[in-house]
């Protein structure tokens, strides 16, 4: 399928629309801030209008995955070429974009958050150029992510992304924004180095015989995942091998960091804390994903082996984060930092069902991701608005919210709730299908991880008591509620986590042909 604007495909302009908004912005006196809000709203919308137009083009009964006739909307030229090496053979590096029913929720939500992250950045007044400009490459890297079926593309990418969180967390964050980015900034480039050498050791491993019959080393993602492409004697050649074991570990924590997972999880609630709610919207709402669906684009279908080996240490891991997460976030007297911290638990609930390799619990786990974007990105918002109000954040700084900020309640409600995972909101259908999942798989390993559900009603309500019921403080009393600029940030999240709730057939249908194709063949080749 092709569907082209002015030339281009969609995709390239899915992608690169936020470098042409970044030019815009450059363009624009630093002194006319609102002019560069406009412009950088602008943007990310059209670039949300393409992604519901490619979401309902999008065809859903193609398989995707590792079928190179069933991706969509591909884009594919060589990049980078050189000529015949000895002992190498020819090599190529592809610009190569596509989307399957496993990356197009993804790339709505990316879509949908980056919106959101711009109106809610309003209120940011220092350095305004600077902050959108680091703004919307972010975005580009983000979406970059999620298209890209070419490893050193998938690469550029996720190393782009580093460098704008780096400074948007180190320069307009709080008090200990310094330590937090640079924290961030470690954490993510370790991952990205061990990233780095599995990459190379594939591409050497990975060769393909052209039209002209020369032999072409690739790091095209779908020739990875045919083993038929694998040389024999390289170090990644066969099943089962010590060299794959060893890879599928380092691209692993690679991926786990960013999740992130328990024991990669440390940077996190570091990071949330000291980001500007925009940027923790964007970091909990896209970033976190992009660690999940690492595993799931090139993890699984290339290392189908090591998944198989390594399936029940995937799922302890999530298990103790759904558990550790909860414990965690009921010891935090800080809103921004529980919230955090929940995130770390829900994202356990995505790695459970992950593990299970199968196709509910696989279901499960890729509509949590979305689910969690739309939730979480909800959650940061409150937190955002009180603390716009009153500069505050601690959980006993406040009290008796719902009697000043009754509509801003009723939101904050849907959101807690629909985290907690209460039926007829988003959060219970993903968390359901995990669930489901993994207990065919491990059940006691599933038994335990239903504890963190319980943990998460206990922290959940606390809060509402804390900060919604109860008596009110007098500096409080004349707070005002949600204003139109914030009831436009949070209402297109609050319909999709009541529809979502309420009616999840069309989220599931995208996906569910690319998900029973890649478990499918993880099962078979890993056997």
């Amino acid at each position: 399928m092709e569907f082209n604007i002015l030339g281009i495909g969609v995709l390239t302009w899915l992608v690169f629309l936020p470098v042409l908004g970044m030019l815009l912005v450059l363009l624009i006196p630093g002194n006319n801030k609102n002019a560069i809000r406009w412009t950088a709203l602008g943007i990310t919308a059209l670039q949300l209008v393409l992604a519901v137009i490619v979401t309902c083009l999008f065809d859903r009964s193609a398989a995707g995955v590792n079928d190179p006739q069933s991706f969509q909307f591909i884009e594919q030229f060589r990049w980078i070429a050189v000529e015949s090496v000895p002992w190498i053979g020819k090599i190529e590096i592809l610009y190569f974009l596509g989307i399957d029913g496993l990356s197009i929720l993804m790339v709505l939500l990316t879509a949908i958050i980056s919106v959101i992250g711009v109106i809610s950045s309003w209120n940011i007044e220092k350095m305004v150029k600077g902050y959108f400009v680091l703004y919307l490459l972010l975005v580009t890297g983000m979406m970059g992510v999620f298209v890209a079926l070419d490893f050193f593309l998938f690469f550029i990418f996720w190393e782009v992304m580093l460098l704008p969180m780096y400074f948007l967390i180190g320069i307009w964050g709080g008090p200990r924004r310094e330590y937090a980015a640079i924290k961030f900034f470690i954490y993510t480039f370790f991952g990205g180095v061990l990233m780095l050498l599995v990459m190379l050791g594939l591409y050497f491993s990975v060769a393909y015989t052209n039209e002209a019959g020369e032999m072409v080393h690739t790091f095209n993602l779908l020739h990875m995942m045919n083993s038929a492409n694998f040389v024999e004697g390289s170090i990644f050649y066969g099943l089962d091998t010590t060299w794959r074991y060893i890879a599928w570990v380092a691209l692993f924590v690679s991926f786990a960091i960013k999740v992130p997972l328990f024991p990669f999880h440390t940077w996190l609630p570091d990071a949330h804390v000291e980001a500007p709610t925009p940027i923790s919207v964007i970091l909990a709402g896209v970033l976190l994903k992009l660690g999940t669906y690492g595993m799931l684009r090139i993890l699984y279908p290339i290392l189908p082996d090591g998944t198989v080996y390594f399936m029940y240490l995937m799922a302890f891991l999530g298990m103790i984060s759904i558990i550790y997460g909860a414990l965690c976030a009921m010891a935090q007297d800080d809103f921004k930092k529980l919230i955090a911290y929940s995130s770390i638990s829900h994202m356990g609930i995505v790695m459970l069902g992950m593990a299970s390799l199968t196709n509910q619990g696989t279901v499960g786990a890729v509509l949590q991701m979305f689910n969690h974007g739309t939730i979480t990105a909800m959650l940061f918002l409150t937190v955002g608005v009180l603390y716009d109000r009153t500069h505050k954040r601690g959980l006993y700084d406040f009290g008796g919210i719902a009697n000043q900020m009754p509509k801003y309640t009723g939101i904050a409600m849907v959101a807690l709730f629909a985290s907690l995972g209460l039926p007829g909101l988003s959060g219970f259908v993903s968390e359901f299908f995990s669930f489901l999942g993994a207990f065919d798989a491990f059940r006691w390993i599933t038994i335990i991880s239903v504890i963190g559900i319980v943990l998460t009603a206990a922290y959940v309500l606390w809060t509402i008591q804390r900060v919604f019921l109860g008596e009110g403080k007098e500096e409080h009393n004349s707070l005002a509620d949600l204003t139109g600029r914030e009831l436009v940030m949070f209402v297109p999240l609050l319909l999709i986590v009541i529809f979502l709730g309420v009616y999840p057939g069309p989220a599931i249908e995208l996906m569910n042909t690319s998900i029973s194709t890649l478990v499918e063949f993880v099962g078979l080749a890993g056997k």
